[in-house]
Parts: C-alpha cells; sequence; structure tokens
C-alpha cells in the first residue's frame, strides 16, 4: 500500500516531522513494506519557516533591520540560491514577539524592517519571494516597507512622512519615481488566510489594533487613517482596495503587498503545497494521513487538514486524521471530506500530561487504524 503523511505540527508539543516519524512507525508496526511519502506541512503560522525550509533546501540569511519601533534587531528569512526563491516571515522583522507588552503601540509602529528583508532578498537575485504577514505588531498600511523600496508618502505641504500608523490620515500623496527597478523582476505570494476588508468594523483598525496596543480612541484614530489611506490609493493606483478581501491583514499590509509589491495573495497552505510540489505526490496513494493538535469548527477556514482534503478530492484518495483533540460533528466531518478522523487521546488527564504523551499515543493510534485496514 502507498501512504502519504501529511500533518501540521501540533502546537506545544510535537512538530510536523516528529508526527511523520510516529506516524509512519506506526504503519510499519502492521505494513512492514508499505510505500511511505512524507510531506509535513504548514499553514502560514509558526512552524512554517522549518516546514518550507525542507522543500526550499535554502540557507538561513540573518542581518540587522528595524524592529516596529525603528530600534535595530538581528532577522533572518531563507534563501535558495539555486530556486532564486526567498521565504519571509514579517514576524521576524514587524512582529509582536519583538515587543514588550508597554511597547505596544500600533500608532508609533512600522514596518520598515520587513521592507528591508525584502530589500536583501532581491539584492541577492530573489527572482520569486513568499511573504508571510501573520504576527504583525504593525497598522501602518505597509508604509514602513514601502517606504525602504522608494515609496514616499507625502502630506499636503509636500513634507515627507514618518511611515507609522498614526502618520496615515495625514497622506496626501504617494512619490512613485524612486521606486526600485527589482520590484519588476520579482514575483511575489503572500500568505493571507483572513479576508478582512481595509477599513471599518471589520478592518484592520477594528479587528486587530486593539491587540498591538491601541485604546478604542486609537482604534477610531486609525480606522480614519486608512480611509483617507484607500482615498490616496484610489487617486495614485486607480484601486479599490476595500473591496478587495484580505486588505485589511496584518494592519493594511495586505492591501501593501497588492499595491506596492503587486504581490498575490493567497493561502498558507496552498502555498507550502506549491513548494512541495503536494498535488503530484500524493498521486496514486491508498491514504492520505494528516493531523493537527486541534480539528475543531475552523478547520474548513485555510488550516492544514482542509488543504489536504481539497487536493485528495481531486483523485478520490481517503483521508485519515489523527488529532490531539477533535471537536466537530459527523456532519462536519462529512462537510471537510475525512473518510476517518480520531483525537489521539488515551486517558482523561491534565494539558500537560497530555503533550508528553502525544507520540506514543499517536503510533498506538495509528497501528490500530492501520490494523483495521490490514483486516478489511
Amino acid at each position: 500500500m502507498k501512504f502519504v503523511i501529511a500533518p501540521d505540527k501540533y502546537k506545544g508539543s510535537l512538530t510536523a516531522f516528529q508526527i511523520c516519524d510516529a506516524v509512519e512507525k506506526g504503519i510499519r508496526l502492521v505494513f512492514r513494506d508499505a510505500e511511505i511519502t512524507r510531506l509535513p506541512l504548514a499553514d502560514g503560522g509558526d512552524g512554517t519557516i522549518e516546514v518550507v525550509r525542507y522543500y526550499l533546501k535554502g540557507e538561513k540569511i540573518s542581518l540587522s533591520v528595524s524592529d516596529p519601533l525603528f530600534r535595530p534587531v538581528q532577522a533572518s528569512y531563507l534563501y535558495s540560491a539555486k530556486a532564486q526563491t526567498a521565504y519571509i516571515e514579517m514576524a521576524e522583522a514587524s512582529g509582536l514577539k519583538l515587543l514588550e507588552e508597554h511597547e505596544k503601540n500600533c500608532l508609533l509602529t512600522t514596518t520598515a524592517g520587513t521592507g528591508e528583508l525584502l530589500l536583501d532578498a532581491m539584492d541577492k537575485g530573489a527572482r520569486k519571494i513568499i511573504l508571510g504577514i501573520g504576527g504583525s505588531a504593525t497598522n501602518d498600511a505597509g508604509m514602513g516597507m514601502a517606504t525602504v523600496l522608494g515609496y514616499r508618502f507625502l502630506d499636503t505641504q509636500g513634507k515627507e512622512l514618518d511611515p507609522i500608523g498614526a502618520n496615515m490620515e495625514q497622506v496626501a500623496e504617494i512619490d512613485t519615481s524612486s521606486v526600485h527597478p527589482r520590484l519588476r523582476t520579482v514575483t511575489i505570494q503572500v500568505a493571507c488566510d483572513v479576508t478582512n476588508p481595509f477599513y471599518g468594523k471589520d478592518g484592520a483598525a477594528y479587528v486587530y489594533a486593539a491587540q498591538k496596543g491601541a485604546t478604542d480612541k486609537e482604534i477610531v484614530q486609525l480606522d480614519k487613517g486608512l480611509r483617507n489611506f484607500a482615498s490616496v490609493l484610489k487617486t495614485t493606483f486607480d484601486v479599490e482596495i476595500q473591496e478587495i478581501p484580505g486588505s485589511g491583514a496584518a494592519g493594511g499590509m495586505g492591501a501593501a503587498s497588492l499595491v506596492f509589491l503587486n504581490a498575490e495573495l493567497k493561502s498558507g497552505i496552498n502555498l507550502v503545497k506549491e513548494l512541495a510540489g503536494f498535488d503530484e505526490k500524493i498521486r496514486g496513494a491508498d491514504w492520505i494521513i494528516t493531523g493537527e493538535g486541534k480539528l475543531d469548527e475552523q478547520t474548513l477556514a485555510g488550516k492544514t487538514i482542509s488543504g489536504v482534503v481539497t487536493s485528495a478530492k481531486k483523485y478520490n484518495t481517503p483521508v485519515a486524521a489523527f488529532c490531539g483533540a477533535l471537536k466537530i460533528s459527523i456532519e462536519h466531518q462529512e462537510s471537510i471530506g475525512l473518510t476517518y478522523a480520531v483525537s489521539i487521546l488515551q486517558e482523561t488527564g491534565g494539558l500537560e500530561e497530555a503533550l508528553l504523551s502525544s507520540e506514543q499515543n499517536l503510533v498506538h493510534a495509528v497501528y490500530n487504524w492501520a490494523n483495521l485496514l490490514r483486516h478489511t
């Protein structure tokens, strides 16, 4: 039999690679000569960079860039000279993880560091860049990133503005005369799994700014700035950014990617599947085994299991999901398209105990499933 093992991580417990090991061990206890293909996956969140590195075979490039408050910080990205492809995570340079709690204030933060990573990758010779925009500390509509790449944001007096969230409402003109020429030669794809519009009650400020340190009053100010910025984008680029799903992602970085980078917004799992050559490699499989730490009603929205099932349906291949926690109804499981889904927990206990037992529980659960297959 041919099995494809294609899991995401169990957060706080097992990496996607460790899950592949455990699942293979459970299968080989029953099918010793099985053909097994390992395709660890990620959806653009934590742990994605190691999964991308597995397929991209790139080196980690480290450099000093601006953190969200313009201070120097060491950040890294992946680059494959052979493929001329870079993978950059916005959070490395412009992430909340870089700030202390009292420093969070997205009126004052910038995406300049992300722009510096993009610029370095282009200078290295990248022809394709994949940009993950999760975990940002910013709400500057990508002004910082764009400034590094040659765009200039001017007020009504023609004075250049600092690229921070507080200045979005002061932008009257965008000068594109000095944009970096390499932007015309690079293809950029952005991992974006949200559909928030640019402004309004479901937009960047009202939905995400509070967790980035904004007060209620500041959220109103930021939203006003986003509305003004959208108007200037319309004048400059003739684009109705508010109408594009995902434009409000990462404090307006979704819009910035589309307008300033000419990027394409794609789901994180689809980008990782493309890097893995996933759809081709699962051809002819008898089963695909996947899993996540928790399978719940959110799984349909851009998660790894949803991406696996979408590909499996092309070949009518059954999918088995082994999860740390399973919180779905039979109807939901059927709507997802999972043939088999199970929690690997063997006994009631605390979370810490469950996390420590994940590997042996997974091996045992897969063994039982494989044993059932053998006798059917």
